[in-house]
């Protein structure tokens, strides 16, 4: 394979999976993010059995996909005594205090060949997903092998289970990997045993002086050790390494970035005495907050110098971030430069459009009739606006008269042309990869500065790998004037009146004279199983019922992504504008919405969203003269891990209490990942609270490798970077 590599071992990891183990089976593979020879190879077992453990039943959950090492306690045959009828084989499994069925359905012979297959007071392991039948826990029709009192396979199933018994058999560990029903955990395995002897003989690209000193195991032999285990400390040590890989990878593209920021020359930006900041700054109809000054005082700072600024603010929900990121754009323009702030829905660019205009008065309406001398131009630009609002756009823009421009990814078009570029801010940093931002940076002679922010609170730990080429500013203080915001779960199975005085809540909110967000998690048809008399929490669903039933006579609105352009900003211009009192919607009101007026906000299935998105969402309400309530109504029963994360929501507003809770409870190394409540992200193997100290050793040699080679011309290092900008990347497409 050719593409960007420089390495061979690269360019075999690099192979497509479809390549080496066929269309079918790479088709099978996609749900589990495994596209290459490297996905596959760092796809790590969830754990490792060992046949002479007994796994502990109580603490399976419904839903799951479990290996399970048990004991046959019990054995029933149910024969059909029919020809073409259908017998079953209901057998109990033990772990010596706890049971679990597992039952098997077929025609007579297979229920004999089962029965023949299990022996009673023998311990097997078994590989299925757990249902419920008459209120009791099930696997139906689990693969199997069965143990000796050794841990080794006395004897196989069918011929689907030969490979997880050949993998029991090399070792007496299994490795149980993360699986889909298509894709079942001994299949993985025996892709990864094919796809290890094609690796066979292949280099490791880390020099052996760093892999000794670090006493690191060769990268084939660390493959090997995970894929096909001699003992848990062998595995270990393989993960260990492809750990390591990873945090040095992801530091050495951060000094790179770090170091390419600092030979870049920048326009330096000093105060103006009377400019536009200052008439902006006479006009204010608030005082500044003490961090919101401080943080403005960090970025002055770093815009007087001749290198670009690479700042990242983050700031609480409603802690005034605008501002501070006006204030800077306007030292900008004040300095004969374009100041562009890139935000990643045209929702929210038309909000900042909106919302910077009110704050700047006649002082953005440009060198009109009657404005101000100093006045500059706000311009919005998106992919929705007709031929003649973006040709008006385009043209103020290349000319100048725009100071500051607004807009989405249509500003990343080669026919956006820029008078004199001076500072990019990108708003939610995280729904845009560096490539993208990076278009903005080459469309000036000198490198703009940047200053990306984002309202979702960041653990320092966070802050350090997702963000390690930026300084980080952080307002804490909420301006004064901002309301409580009561939260409450609504456990609507189990207190369905709950529900039924929500929608009443509603209407006494609207009747004294304030506005309502109700979010569902989908747009329509909603996945789970819906508890008897409680509604479908989708929009288009939940609209209707509300429509014609609890909120009939009220003025509804709904709002969601698959809605033409210019219908979701009628919606949403209606909704700010008072015209609709309720307004149904998806998570597209979850940033930068602004509707002082709206009071209230109920979260329908707030279980599936992640902490950091319900405190988002709950962020929309309370922005004016009165208080704020927040219900999250969930259909849980009260005693699922999810249960945990509304009850740490509903127990305080520090968001960055709630990013620190949400880290911990999930486990994840990036908690801006749009997939809140799981699912794979930039950082894949690494966990950056049980790896704080290998990030830190890595950043430490990161810094001491790309002081050494400050160019790239290492194949080894510039395929690391080539790698973590290429996964960046793919990610960023995903969530957009």
């Amino acid at each position: 394979m050719g593409g960007p590599w420089r390495t061979e071992t690269y360019r075999q990891l690099a192979t497509p999976l479809a390549e080496v183990l066929g269309a079918s089976t790479a088709k099978a593979l996609a749900p589990l993010k495994l596209a290459t020879v490297a996905d596959l190879m760092g796809h790590l077992p969830r754990r490792y059995l060992s046949g002479t453990e007994t796994t502990e039943l109580s603490g399976l959950e419904p839903g799951e996909n479990v290996a399970v090492v048990a004991q046959v306690a019990e054995m029933n045959a149910y024969p059909s005594h029919t020809r073409n009828g259908r017998g079953r084989l209901e057998v109990k499994l033990s772990d010596g205090s706890g049971q679990l069925r597992a039952t098997f359905f077929g025609k007579d012979h297979y229920v004999e060949y089962w029965q023949a297959q299990l022996s009673k007071g023998v311990k097997g392991i078994f590989v299925g997903k757990i249902g419920i039948f008459k209120n009791a826990l099930q696997m139906s029709h689990p693969n199997f092998v069965m143990l000796d009192a050794r841990g080794n396979i006395v004897g196989r199933a069918d011929q689907a289970k030969t490979s997880m018994a050949n993998q029991v058999s090399r070792s007496g560990l299994v490795g149980i990997y993360p699986a889909t029903s298509k894709m079942p955990t001994w299949q993985i395995s025996e892709c990864a045993d094919l796809v290890l002897d094609l690796l066979a003989g292949v280099d490791d690209p880390m020099p052996p002086k760093l892999r000794s000193r670090l006493g690191l195991p060769e990268l084939i032999e660390a493959y090997r050790s995970i894929h096909r285990p001699e003992s848990i400390d062998d595995a270990e040590q393989g993960i260990d390494r492809l750990k390591f890989d990873e945090a040095l990878a992801l530091q050495v593209t951060m000094a790179y970035r770090r170091a390419d920021a600092a030979n870049h020359a920048a326009p330096p930006m000093k105060p103006v005495d009377d400019g536009l900041l200052a008439a902006f700054d006479r006009r204010l109809p608030f005082t500044l907050t003490k961090g919101q000054e401080a943080v403005c005082q960090q970025i002055f700072a770093d815009l007087t110098r001749t290198r670009p600024m690479q700042r990242l603010l983050q700031g609480e929900v409603g802690s005034g971030k605008t501002v501070v990121a006006l204030r800077a754009m306007l030292t900008v323009v004040d300095n004969g430069r374009q100041a562009v702030l890139l935000a990643p829905t045209e929702v929210l660019a038309g909000q900042h459009f909106d919302s910077l205009r009110a704050l700047m008065g006649d002082l953005g309406t440009g060198q009109t009739l009657g404005a101000p001398e100093d006045a500059t131009e706000i311009v919005l630009l998106t992919g929705s606006q007709s031929a003649a609002q973006r040709r008006a756009a385009l043209d103020a823009i290349a000319d100048g008269r725009a100071g500051i421009v607004i807009g989405t990814h249509a500003l990343l078009s080669d026919t956006v042309t820029f008078a004199d570029l001076g500072m990019i801010v990108v708003d939610e940093q995280h729904r845009f990869g560096v490539e993208q931002r990076a278009v903005l940076q080459g469309r000036a002679e000198l490198m703009p500065h940047l200053l990306v922010m984002t309202a979702t609170p960041i653990p320092r730990s966070i802050a350090m790998t997702v963000f390690g080429d930026l300084e980080v500013s952080t307002l804490r203080e909420i301006p004064a004037g901002r309301q409580d915001v009561q939260t409450t779960v609504v456990h609507a199975q189990l207190r369905p009146a709950w529900l039924d005085r929500a929608w009443q809540r509603v209407r006494e909110e609207v009747l004294d004279g304030r506005q309502v967000f109700i979010v569902c998690p989908r747009i329509s048809g909603s996945e789970d199983a819906i508890p008897s008399g409680l509604p479908d929490p989708s929009v288009t669903e939940l609209f209707a019922y509300l429509e014609d039933g609890p909120l009939a006579g009220l003025r509804l609105g709904q709002l969601h992504g698959r809605l033409p352009s210019g219908e979701k900003d009628s919606v949403m211009r209606a909704f700010a504008e008072g015209q609709l009192d309720v307004l149904v919607a998806t998570t597209v009101i979850e940033v930068g919405v602004d509707v002082p007026n709206a009071s209230m906000m109920i979260i329908m299935d707030a279980d599936h969203f992640g902490i950091s998105q319900l405190h988002q969402l709950r962020g929309r309400v309370g922005r004016g003269a009165h208080s704020g309530v927040c219900l999250l109504v969930t259909y849980t029963d009260g005693t699922s891990p999810a249960d945990e994360r509304l009850a740490a929501v509903a127990a305080t507003r520090d968001g960055f209490e709630l990013a620190e809770v949400d880290l911990e409870q999930r486990r994840e190394g990036d908690v801006l990942g749009a997939a809140q409540a799981g699912g794979r992200t930039t950082l894949r193997l690494l966990r950056v609270l049980d790896d704080a100290e290998l990030l830190a050793e890595s950043r430490a040699i990161a810094e001491q490798l790309v002081a050494g080679d400050p160019h790239k011309t290492n194949d080894w290092m510039a395929d690391m970077v080539t790698e973590t900008e290429l996964r960046a990347n793919a990610d960023f497409l995903e969530r957009s």
